[in-house]
């Protein structure tokens, strides 16, 4: 066993004093001991629960016969953390949890991992320390939070929250209106409802064969999620010791690839582009960005869930069949989906999907009537990101694919809201939102606020927004993030000026400015990057070191 380097041996004898200080047994030292990695954090709808959940997993794994040790990571919520600089660190706090993984597993040497994420950065930053480690590993999320509904039964969540504020401030909305969505939009404990990037990246989990069937879909604080965590911690311990079920013989190249096939099939948040990216090379995957225009070509788009389908939540792809519903039916245009790939549970995918059935073809579309030919998400490239830049198109009107705008310039997220609500940004306009990438944010801040005050203030197929920046998985619209290179880098979107005139064409996957090549060249001899002042000395580190969005925004470990 891979702990026996701290349990066995009589040098080891100050090591198992210690262990027996925690109420090790004579015989627990021949189990697997089993690291228990929890995100519980009392802020975060998705988690304040999860001490309980640990409770249940660490129980079940004493009963099968292994030893759990339990440990916390830290969590962000973004939804709270949105509009303020404490966004600033919501991206970087995915490589502190990453660290915090590898730090405790290599640290005292643990034979397996089960992890227990939710939300935001906190199950891309788990995977990516639990692919260091590379022990065997299953990953069992919180699960995710049911619909809210208004007083009148109309099915809301939190993008209704977020836009409200946009209608509200045009005088749309009535106070009680706005205190109504407020009280109603998140009614419980869970990943909140909708295809935004908790609940992306959890059914993705599924997709990549590190989680049990049902991780992204069945809620939380349900009978059937409880049962679920004690069937994942079974599970741990049966593969404890199998170096078949290491972490990187799981996600690998097969696991990767299917992950963006679902992606597309389901028009996950963009960020899970950002976090696939980093996921990829944490699993020694070479993928390049340009890879998920090609995997797109060959996807349909059969499941659209709120924010681009506003009545379609989670609890409703679950009642319609989950994630194995979805993998099936694009398992039908053959060659799509790696079907071979290794499960964590012990099946291959082609197995696990074999019996799954769409049980509402209102929710989950067949290939035959899919909502788009293609994939949910599309990469731009031109002279404005010649690295590439994502756009959610699943989410987007259909007048807004082909867009000529005149660009309003804004330095900050801070300066576009001000803008925004101040009446700046009128109909053909490209809203750009630069210096908000990982290096110049620092920390890469998600545009929530204004996308939805633009939503809000219905403009949606009127402007378009730019952004070296990221989206929140709530976001809708023509919203293209993760321009690259960034502002702070020297990239093209830095050298902007209001009046230019931004082309985007979806169907081209173009995103210029219509700026000549000899301005272009003066305006680079004139220019020099906006450094942000900061007084946080992780945020300092973290710019020093982070690469740009089509890189993942990696930390670098040379210099």
């Amino acid at each position: 066993m891979r702990s026996d380097a701290i349990k066995k041996g009589y040098q080891r004898t100050p090591h198992r004093s210690l262990l027996r200080a925690t109420g090790l047994k004579d015989g627990d030292f021949d189990k697997p001991f089993i690291g228990v990695a929890n995100s519980h954090i009392d802020i975060i709808p998705g988690h304040f629960f999860l001490q309980e959940y640990g409770r249940i997993v660490k129980e079940e794994i004493r009963l099968a016969g292994g030893i759990p040790f339990e440990f916390n990571t830290i969590g962000v919520d973004d939804g709270i953390a949105m509009g303020h600089d404490g966004m600033l660190y919501s991206l970087p706090s995915r490589e502190i949890i990453a660290d915090s993984i590898e730090t405790v597993m290599n640290a005292h040497k643990l034979d397996a991992l089960i992890c227990i994420p939710n939300c935001d950065k906190i199950v891309p930053g788990m995977i990516m320390g639990a692919l260091r480690v590379n022990v065997p590993t299953v990953f069992i999320s919180g699960g995710p939070m049911k619909a809210g509904h208004t007083k009148d039964g109309e099915p809301i969540d939190l993008a209704t929250a977020f836009e409200a504020v946009g209608k509200k401030s045009q005088g749309k909305i009535s106070d009680e209106e706005l205190l109504d969505i407020e009280c109603n939009a998140c009614p419980g404990g869970g990943s909140c409802s909708g295809m935004f990037t908790a609940n992306s990246m959890n059914t993705l989990c599924e997709a990549m064969g590190i989680a049990l069937p049902g991780n992204g879909t069945v809620l939380a604080l349900t009978p059937e999620r409880e049962e679920m965590l004690r069937v994942a911690a079974r599970r741990v311990v049966e593969i404890a010791l199998d170096e078949n079920y290491k972490m990187k013989n799981i996600l690998n190249d097969k696991a990767v690839h299917n992950a963006f096939v679902i992606d597309m099939a389901m028009g996950g948040s963009t960020n899970t582009v950002l976090h696939m990216m980093a996921i990829a090379k944490e699993a020694g995957v070479d993928f390049d960005l340009s890879k998920i225009n090609e995997i797109a070509k060959n996807v349909s788009h059969i499941a659209k869930i709120s924010p681009a389908l506003s009545t379609i939540h989670m609890e409703d792809i679950n009642r319609a069949g989950g994630v194995n519903a979805v993998m099936k039916e694009i398992s039908r245009r053959g060659g799509v989906l790696k079907v071979d790939a290794l499960m964590v549970t012990g099946e291959s995918l082609e197995e696990r999907i074999k019996d799954a059935t769409i049980k509402d073809t209102e929710v989950i579309h067949t290939l035959e009537n899919p909502f788009s030919e293609v994939g949910g998400l599309v990469i731009l490239y031109g002279n404005l990101a010649t690295e590439g830049a994502v756009l959610k198109s699943a989410a987007i009107d259909p007048k807004m694919r082909k867009f000529r705008g005149r660009a309003v310039c804004f330095d900050s997220q801070d300066e576009a809201i001000e803008g925004i609500v101040g009446g700046d940004v009128k109909e053909g306009d490209c809203v750009v939102i630069r210096y908000e990438g990982p290096k110049g944010g620092p920390g890469m801040q998600e545009m929530l606020s204004p996308t939805s005050l633009i939503m809000g203030m219905e403009l949606g197929d009127k402007v378009a927004l730019i952004t070296d920046g990221r989206f929140s998985g709530a976001t809708r619209g023509a919203c293209i993030g993760h321009v690259s290179p960034e502002a702070a880098e020297g990239g093209l979107i830095g050298l902007l000026k209001d009046g230019d005139e931004i082309v985007i064409d979806v169907d081209m996957k173009i995103l210029e400015a219509n700026i000549s090549k000899d301005e272009i060249e003066k305006r680079e001899a004139e220019f020099k990057p906006k450094v942000k002042s900061i007084d946080s000395s992780w945020l300092k580190r973290y710019r020093l070191l982070v690469s740009n969005a089509a890189n993942g925004a990696v930390l670098k470990t040379e210099l």
